[in-house]
């Protein structure tokens, strides 16, 4: 392992993202599910992701911008695949060519893509998206009837083939929202529309994950799942991860870089906004907001070190914060854990999106690229939590030339050649209730909080659903 690494690591669990692919399956076993890897997998690396899910069973991956996509395809994954935000003057073409299902909104996209389909001498795999009450992309309603006609004419001449229609629910991690029944019934009537005009979409799609595990009315086809395959319950209302058997698959931890004794009354970080309430140990974590640490959770944030959770005192800086172990003892190197699955006594994203005052969808996905992702799997090792010797990415795309997966539904013999970069490593050792005593050691509860002074006073930013 490098010297990065040795400073900070997400550990991700590959077996977890597996093992969510399959409960998120047995909640909709009527439809074909696609596995959401945007935004790099939400933090957690698209490439392995997408391997992983494959071999679970996903018959579908998606992204939301075309270049995303694209990078999969020369990663090498061959499976149905599509992307959804475009702007004018995107990658038509190349879409095109690689056999990535496209969704199209409006006129000038129809025409876009019908152009690159012809330039390309391919027929293009075109959805249709109609807003039902989001109010971001999709077609308004009152423009439905004439963009599934040009789509079904454009068919006709063989530019385009319309093999999905689709939509995106509001509020469907507030269970019962009267939203819900509303966009169904927007959707239900786009569908006899898009029938009317002569279209016959392979699938029908609305869902996602807070859909998929609630709401089997709207699982159609289809169901997009993104935070769910990560082990992130999509919000409090819907349930905890641990309420529908998903486990969350990144743990973030780091080597402590400096502990040391400071009189009471000490200031701690940039203002002072913490002062000592009496002689005490400060331990340095070397991540700060550069690294993708909501500055916002300056004061609140939850870090396990010693055996104990603890919370940022101060500032979180740019590159480091510090937390204040009162009578406890550490030493350099020993292990702090941000957040993991949660059953070891570490904190969860979900508790740092509290924590931030935002969700944790936002925590996961804005760990920067100085922290190196590590991938693991448990179902060989026995466990991640503080892995040693778990190996690195050398960056997100780069896979050792291994093909991402290409065919979903032999799961179990894919698991093993669809992911290139897992070594199997020792199980991490557990320390109940006693603190950690090095980076590899991990530890299952947690026996207290240790906090003093006073919080950082910094305004959280209210959060919302993604």
């Amino acid at each position: 392992m490098n010297e990065t690494a040795n400073r900070a690591r997400a550990v991700v669990d590959l077996a977890a993202v597996r093992a969510n692919v399959r409960a998120l399956r047995e909640r909709a076993p009527g439809a074909e599910l696609m596995a959401v890897v945007k935004s790099d997998g939400y933090g957690h690396g698209a490439v392995p992701c997408a391997r992983a899910a494959r071999a679970a069973g996903a018959t579908w991956l998606g992204t939301a911008l075309p270049e995303e996509a694209l990078a999969l395809r020369a990663a090498g994954d061959t499976g149905r695949l599509m992307c959804w935000l475009w702007t004018p003057g995107g990658p038509w073409r190349r879409a095109v060519e690689q056999d990535i299902d496209v969704s199209v909104s409006g006129l000038w996209a129809l025409r876009e893509v019908t152009d690159a389909a012809r330039a390309a001498g391919r027929t293009a795999r075109v959805q249709l998206k109609i807003d039902t009450g989001l109010g971001r992309n999709g077609c308004p309603p009152a423009d439905w009837p004439e963009l599934t006609a040009a789509a079904r004419a454009a068919e006709v001449t063989g530019a385009l083939r319309v093999t999905g229609v689709w939509s995106h629910f509001a509020c469907a991690d507030e269970p019962g929202h009267p939203s819900i029944a509303a966009q169904l019934d927007v959707f239900h009537q786009a569908l006899r529309t898009a029938e009317s005009a002569g279209l016959r979409p392979e699938v029908r799609h609305i869902a996602n994950t807070p859909a998929t595990l609630t709401l089997p009315e709207a699982h159609f086809d289809l169901v997009r799942t993104g935070i769910g395959i990560y082990g992130i319950s999509p919000s409090p209302e819907v349930g905890t991860s641990e309420d529908f058997g998903l486990r969350p698959a990144m743990t973030l931890e780091a080597a402590l870089a400096s502990v040391k004794r400071v009189p009471g009354g000490h200031g701690v970080s940039y203002g002072h906004r913490y002062l000592t309430p009496g002689e005490t140990t400060l331990a340095l974590v070397p991540l700060g907001y550069a690294d993708g640490i909501p500055r916002h959770a300056s004061g609140t944030g939850p870090v396990l070190v010693a055996g104990k959770w603890r919370t940022v005192a101060g500032r979180i800086a740019m590159d480091q914060f510090v937390v204040d172990l009162g009578g406890d003892s550490a030493e350099v190197g020993d292990l702090a854990v941000l957040f993991g699955p949660g059953d070891r006594g570490e904190p969860t994203a979900e508790d740092w999106g509290r924590a931030a005052g935002t969700i944790g969808y936002e925590i996961v996905t804005r760990i920067g690229t100085r922290v190196p992702r590590v991938y693991v799997d448990s179902e060989m090792d026995g466990g991640v939590f503080g892995a040693d010797g778990a190996e690195e990415a050398q960056a997100p795309h780069e896979e050792n030339g291994t093909a991402v997966g290409t065919e979903a539904g032999t799961e179990e013999s894919a698991a093993d050649s669809a992911i290139s970069t897992v070594t199997t490593t020792a199980p991490a050792t557990a320390a109940h209730k006693a603190p950690t005593t090095a980076p590899t050691t991990a530890t299952t509860q947690a026996t207290g909080t240790a906090t003093a002074g006073t919080a950082d006073g910094d305004t959280a930013l209210t959060g919302g659903t993604a």
